[in-house]
């Protein structure tokens, strides 16, 4: 298997996105094809004495796609850019799977039109893993698509509802709908049209769930449309970020705090670990007829071999075929 990685996408790129793509190289067994300025990688791989599993390609270019600039650039004015590159790899058929950390709107314009959809799916969606007191639920859509319509919605619980069985292993995941109440009558009319298209659906759907259930991981995936599911995942991490401050703080506060703190140490850190974005790696793109992986734009190394990973079972999975197969079945 190869994959391949947009090595100057990213906060941190390109040094993190080499280190964390050679140190998946050897972990998964799997071949790699870097885009990017190649006098810039080959230097890092020197510095850093890094190994790659099998033979390592390199495609050259100077041109970078920015997190600001316009998204549909990829197609023309930055159409030589390490992440056009990089999905011109994955569509010719030369790389299995495509990673990147780089603008979210230039990767779901490159899914979207130059990888292309899976036949039938109206619209692509960014489905990403969020840490639970039990594991992870998954969060779809996280902004891939500002306005949605009913249909779309229901694609989205299908996509998610395979993704979860064959990539995470969760036999017959339970799909909710974000809304303000629980009663099918609830929330505007793209909610209550979502709600009946999803009870169609050849899925486990276990109806709307208010935001403040999602933290307690009620069901497996949480559907919305991205507005909102953007808005809901931004929530989340600045609380989560706010509530560590606060906590560290509180145990600074005096001499048996501190004590208290050194007692609790090693808990602290494991609950630290669960809620790391990098363990996670990144967010599938579904709904695109070849793996796409969007990593975090402020990914280490750590998360970039962990959206390797993911993108490695992304496509051992089938998941696409799959998802063509229960999308048939809802029609």
């Amino acid at each position: 298997m190869r994959v391949v990685v947009d090595a100057f996408g990213g906060d941190n790129a390109p040094k993190e996105i080499v280190i964390g793509a050679a140190n998946a190289s050897i972990q998964y067994k799997t071949e790699i094809t870097l885009t990017g300025n190649k006098t810039e990688i080959e230097q890092i791989i020197n510095d850093n004495k890094l190994n790659f599993f099998g033979e390592l390609i390199i495609v050259d270019t100077d041109d970078v796609i920015s997190m600001h600039d316009d998204p549909t650039t990829i197609l023309k004015a930055h159409s030589n850019s390490s992440m056009a590159l990089a999905f011109k790899e994955l569509c010719e058929s030369r790389a299995d799977a495509f990673v990147s950390a780089g603008s979210t709107g230039a990767i779901v314009v490159g899914g979207t039109l130059i990888v292309k959809r899976i036949k039938g799916i109206k619209r692509p969606a960014l489905g990403g893993l969020i840490p639970s007191p039990d594991g992870h639920y998954m969060l779809m859509d996280m902004g891939a698509n500002a306005e949605c319509r009913p249909e779309m919605l229901a694609q989205f619980g299908i996509m998610a509802s395979v993704y979860l069985e064959k990539v995470e292993g969760i036999h017959n995941p339970k799909i909710g709908l974000l809304n303000i109440g629980v009663e099918d009558t609830k929330g505007d009319e793209l909610r209550v049209e979502a709600y009946k298209l999803l009870q169609e659906t050849p899925i486990n759907f276990v109806g709307n769930i208010e935001s403040r259930e999602m933290p307690k991981g009620v069901c497996d995936a949480v559907i919305a449309d991205g507005y909102t599911g953007n808005i809901a995942l931004k929530l989340i991490e600045g609380t989560s970020i706010t509530l560590f401050k606060m906590v560290k703080k509180a145990l600074y506060k005096n001499l048996l705090n501190k004590i208290a703190a050194l007692i609790l140490k090693k808990d602290l850190y494991a609950l630290k670990s669960m809620m790391d974005s990098s363990e996670v790696g990144g967010a599938p793109l579904l709904g695109v007829s070849k793996p796409v992986i969007k990593a975090h734009g402020s990914s280490d190394a750590k998360a970039i071999k962990n959206a390797i990973r993911q993108a490695i079972a992304f496509t051992e999975k089938n998941v696409i075929a799959t998802i063509s197969e229960n999308l048939n079945k809802s029609e």
